[in-house]
């Protein structure tokens, strides 16, 4: 077609006319940054020949600059009619099976290579995708005009076009240097035999990553979960449970599979994409993504399962959307079984959900369908999503995680690990949260209302607000093998028996589940309002003079960037004055003007939700808080001294915080910190001795605020530990030790105005009691009364001493001890 200026006319004519409706666009922007040598030759390939696909290609060349497909190449002393050619045959009209055959320009180039008449030929796969639809073959509408991994023949081509082109997208591949596959001298036919095997291989993982993997449609999946081996099992066993037939069980878990599955459809992605656009331009600022193409290189060859953090409903929503926009395969995405509402949850299947009840406990045949689904998307490749937080973060903590699906993905993987899992974090940090409002109230103290989608249709009532923007930060992946070749050397030889349940899983899923909390933490992405809420909360009245509060988000933004938390972490943009005013502008401080200047408070409402964004990123400020904190009561200390503080305390706010570093690693980390607060002055250097600023100095005002981020966390664990002690040996269970702890923090919030919800979270003081029997500083009898080290009292108290003020060291222990005395008489 293209090999003469009549043929070329023709081809110029048809895109025009092509290009009156389609519109196209390069996914991944790839096209712009290949690395070409323009004195070589350059070649496209695509899949399977059509002159829509060729046209698309060509106008997406000409827009990035790059070599035209159309026009001819000169191959040493030869010259080849056209820069393209076609892995497969054409199909027929109605489309039909295709041979496999090499393209005769590819027989030529190599035939080229082998007789040294060019240096080299670059090679570029190149794919049209038209609609990203994934393939759905229950509806005939659907396998008639989506793209798919059907064979396309001209007639579908053209109806697709039609129903589709305005939605087409193209993806350039990296160029493959032939002259590396002829110069390892296997011959011609073998060479070829190579090249294609390359080709098909690189297509089929492109596509899977960016349609999705070609599965059977819902139907005949649901069916096909039934006649698992493992879910046939199942199903005899609930027969002899529940005294009923085979065929009344078998019934059973086919409607458990009707109620577990998604149904994918394209119109349904399509109409939430067109809904999202719209909705994030009206309600936020926009989203700023970061990392999205380390996701696009892991995508193809591995089974991903994104693990988002969970802060709001749109969470959901907003990674589908993102990884559409950019090419990938929205994930299959675990949402509660309270969200298969009415049109809600018909509407949310069709984008990909599947849902899941909040408990499988008792229930084993409900436990074997639901493992069995899952199993059949990750052996199928289709990416997943689960959240394993289990459910949003009221206080914007990372929470601790649920291990549930964790294990599941886990056994399914030792069952069957052909195809590599990839854990991908993804942080998601919202500048003002859409659910605000509700977890005010529950922040406040209200009951915790019941999850529902529906939340979200409150903001439309507070759309005057400003919400400012999302940032989206792709974390660093967790490849499943790796992690198991370090935790469980010789786990690929081990007899797992017929459950695929070794008895390492609790304790490895556990591990696997605090590193992917770890890695969503590295990933966080600091925004004005995390810094400004820091800040301001660290104050005694929550108040501070406006150029003092500058002074402090200039000092947290140069700490920052001297001792970055980590490579995924995010900063934001400007200067602490431009952060300041753009978290004015969202109404979240107010300013009070007098003679001498302005002084930004934090009023009642706003204090307590401004907990929630300071509480996004505590853990990246937990460590050089608690250093600052050794110098509220110390004018001077030690460097072994500090590690030796920091080494007794670090467990439990790692564990809390989900902080990344290990003990081995801490040391550096602490002197990296000390440096930094060093160079900043807010402490000075004598001889491996750190010394604090004079109190009446600017700098140990700054060194102050800096301490009392973690200060809360730390009356906490005093607490817990106190009441511990005043109790005495094997006076107290981790349940009584829990409830007591949370009535002492909520009677010292009132007596000394503490603001900080999470406070008096019987959750936290719950990990915290476990972490203490996980350190061994706690043992639990045969009771279960806890006891423990009898210099328990000696490091509690020395290390308080240091970190904490007087006057609430001496409150705690005159509460635990009215507590100790008036036990007795209770009893």
């Amino acid at each position: 077609m293209t090999r003469s200026p009549l043929h070329r006319l023709a081809f110029g004519a048809l895109r025009r006319l092509l290009y009156l409706w389609v519109r196209s666009e390069t996914i991944n922007q790839s096209a712009f940054s290949l690395r070409l040598d323009r004195s070589k030759p350059v070649f496209y390939v695509m899949q399977q020949p059509s002159v829509s696909d060729l046209a698309v290609v060509d106008h997406e060349c000409t827009k990035a600059g790059l070599p035209r497909p159309v026009l001819p190449v000169a191959v040493g002393d030869q010259q080849e009619p056209a820069g393209f050619f076609y892995l497969t045959p054409e199909p027929g009209w109605l489309g039909g099976q295709d041979k496999r055959g090499a393209s005769p320009t590819l027989v030529r180039l190599v035939n080229a290579l082998g007789q040294h008449a060019v240096d080299d030929a670059q090679i570029i796969p190149v794919s049209v995708f038209w609609g990203l639809s994934p393939d759905r073959e229950t509806s005939p509408w659907k396998l008639l005009f989506a793209d798919s991994w059907a064979v396309t023949g001209r007639l579908r081509k053209l109806i697709n076009i039609l129903i589709l082109g305005r939605k087409t997208r193209v993806q350039f591949s990296a160029p493959i240097h032939l002259r590396e596959l002829v110069a390892q001298d296997k011959g011609h036919e073998r060479t070829l035999r190579m090249v294609h095997r390359i080709l098909r291989v690189h297509f089929r993982n492109q596509k899977t990553a960016v349609i999705g993997p070609d599965l059977s449609h819902r139907r005949n999946l649901v069916k096909g979960l039934v006649h698992a081996p493992l879910v046939r099992q199942a199903i005899a066993e609930e027969a002899e449970r529940e005294k009923v037939t085979l065929a009344k069980a078998e019934a059973t878990a086919l409607r458990y599979g009707n109620e577990i599955a998604s149904d994918y459809v394209y119109t349904a992605v399509r109409f939430l994409e067109v809904v999202l656009s719209w909705f994030w331009n009206k309600i936020y600022d926009g989203i700023r993504v970061n990392r999205i193409d380390s996701v696009q290189q892991i995508a193809q060859g591995h089974e991903v399962i994104y693990v988002p953090c969970h802060r709001s409903h749109i969470d959901y929503l907003l990674l589908s959307y993102l990884l559409f926009r950019n090419g990938l395969t929205p994930p299959h995405i675990a949402a509660g079984i309270n969200l298969n509402m009415p049109v809600i949850g018909s509407l949310l299947r069709r984008g990909g959900a599947f849902f899941m009840r909040r408990t499988f406990k008792g229930n084993p045949l409900y436990t074997a369908v639901f493992n069995e689904y899952l199993h059949t998307l990750f052996s199928k490749g289709f990416p997943v999503e689960y959240f394993v937080e289990g459910g949003r973060s009221r206080t914007g903590r990372m929470l601790q995680p649920k291990t549930g699906m964790l294990a599941i993905t886990l056994r399914s993987f030792l069952r069957s690990n052909r195809l590599p899992i990839v854990f991908v974090p993804v942080y998601i940090g919202y500048e003002r949260v859409l659910e605000g409002r509700t977890y005010l109230g529950e922040l406040r103290g209200a009951t915790k209302k019941k999850e529902s989608i529906f939340d979200l249709f409150k903001v439309v009532g507070a759309l005057k607000q400003r919400f400012g923007q999302v940032w989206v930060n792709f974390g660093e992946p967790i490849k499943l093998a790796e992690f198991l070749d370090h935790e469980q050397p010789g786990w690929r030889d081990e007899e797992l028996g017929p459950q695929f349940r070794p008895a390492w899983l609790n304790d490895t899923t556990n591990r696997l589940a605090e590193r992917v909390a770890q890695h969503l933490n590295e990933a966080a992405a600091i925004n004005p309002v995390n810094l400004v809420a820091l800040a301001l909360l660290s104050t005694p009245k929550l108040a501070l003079d406006e150029s003092a509060l500058v002074r402090v988000l200039d000092l947290y933004l140069t700490l920052l960037r001297q001792v970055p938390y980590s490579p995924c972490t995010t900063l934001p943009d400007g200067d602490g004055r431009a952060l300041l005013e753009f978290v004015k502008g969202m109404q979240l401080v107010a300013e009070q003007k007098d003679a001498l200047g302005k002084i930004c408070y934090l009023d009642e409402q706003n204090a307590i939700l401004m907990t929630y964004y300071r509480n996004n990123v505590l853990h990246i400020f937990a460590l050089p808080a608690l250093l600052a904190s050794f110098f509220q009561s110390s004018a001077r200390i030690g460097r072994e001294q500090i590690l030796r503080f920091v080494r007794a305390l670090y467990p439990y706010l790692q564990s809390e915080l989900f902080i990344r570093w290990s003990l081995d690693e801490l040391d550096a980390v602490v002197d990296q910190w000390l440096a930094a607060l060093v160079e900043q002055g807010l402490l000075k250097i004598e001889a491996d001795v750190y010394v604090r600023p004079a109190p009446s100095s600017r700098q140990f005002v700054l060194l102050t605020l800096l301490s009392r981020a973690i200060t809360p966390t730390l009356q906490r664990f005093y607490m817990a530990t106190a009441l511990l002690l005043n109790a005495g040996q094997s006076a107290l269970s981790a349940e009584e030790l829990e409830d007591l702890s949370v009535v002492m923090a909520q009677r010292l919030s009132i007596l000394h105005g503490l603001n900080a919800p999470e406070f008096f979270d019987k959750t936290l003081f719950r990990h915290f009691i476990q972490t203490l029997l996980d350190e061994g500083v706690l043992r639990r009898d045969e009771a279960g009364k806890l006891s423990h080290h009898p210099q328990l009292a000696e490091v509690v108290e020395g290390v308080a001493k240091r970190v904490l003020p007087a006057e609430i060291r001496l409150s705690i222990r005159q509460v635990a001890l009215e507590r100790a005395e008036d036990e007795p008489a209770a009893v």
